[in-house]
């Protein structure tokens, strides 16, 4: 009797995630910052964005570590309310990457409400799972059911803004009360994280000319609400730089090291 044996054909890979190659980009581009796709992973020191926003015990936790972290970096106590505002920059500024990059890179927008992300800030991780996904018209992906399309850039735009804010709003609202800052000026720390952290990601990539053109568009003033101040860049002696909306408060730590930035410099 002669056996024949038929060698399995390789499984197909299993198809990546239609962000991968975004986060993939920021992965390489900024090392300590790291993007996943898919269900959100629990304990080992990640917290969900919707536990920042609606869990006090959470909130104390993410703030105790901002203030350990103060104390240890600069060598003083932050106040609370310093603490609680770097906790909310340092959930934002990477948390608007993982919706600014794939628009600027692939012309995609993830929805990402606070129940789809959550962050391990000891490691610089995120994790995200999408609740949807909207492109252009010629998206690979229209008409496979996984894209939902707008038909232009202008339309595009406004569906980003609309995302941050969805992600953006519990969180200003939980943080108010830490912060003692009205809902403008957080507000105004959310437009400067978004358009600071892609600017400073295009940098590293080559792309900061098209950056600056592209946020600008996207935020060209005061606005669109809720969103407040806009990108704003100017030329300053051939350096490309901009105002922020608000003073993220580094001054309190080391007054004698504002940030480029700091809208305190232009007070002087």
């Amino acid at each position: 009797m002669t056996v024949t044996t038929v060698e399995a054909a390789p499984a197909e890979a299993a198809a990546e995630p239609p962000l991968a190659d975004s986060y993939r980009r920021l992965a390489a581009a900024h090392p300590a910052m790291r993007v996943h796709c898919g269900p959100l992973p629990s304990g080992d020191g990640w917290m969900s964005a919707a536990d920042l926003a609606t869990d006090p015990d959470a909130m104390r936790t993410a703030i105790a570590f901002d203030a350990e972290a103060g104390l240890r970096d600069y060598g003083t106590p932050l106040r609370p309310d310093v603490a609680a505002g770097f906790c909310l920059h340092r959930h934002l500024w990477p948390t608007a990457l993982a919706f600014t990059l794939p628009w600027f890179l692939e012309r995609r927008v993830p929805r990402l409400p606070v129940g789809r992300v959550a962050i391990r800030r000891a490691t610089g991780e995120l994790a995200v799972h999408p609740a949807g996904l909207t492109g252009l018209p010629d998206d690979p992906l229209a008409g496979t059911g996984l894209l939902r399309v707008v038909p232009d850039e202008a339309a595009l735009r406004a569906e980003l803004l609309d995302a941050l804010a969805e992600h953006t709003a519990p969180l200003v609202a939980a943080f108010r009360p830490q912060l003692r800052r009205g809902p403008r000026t957080l507000w105004g720390t959310a437009t400067d994280d978004v358009v600071e952290g892609l600017w400073y990601l295009a940098g590293l990539l080559g792309e900061e000319e098209r950056a600056a053109a592209e946020l600008t568009a996207l935020l060209p003033g005061d606005g669109p609400a809720p969103f407040v101040g806009g990108a704003a860049f100017r030329l300053s002696g051939g350096i490309r730089t901009r105002t922020r909306a608000t003073c993220c408060l580094f001054y309190t730590v080391r007054p004698n090291e504002a940030c480029f930035t700091c809208p305190r410099q232009q007070e002087r």
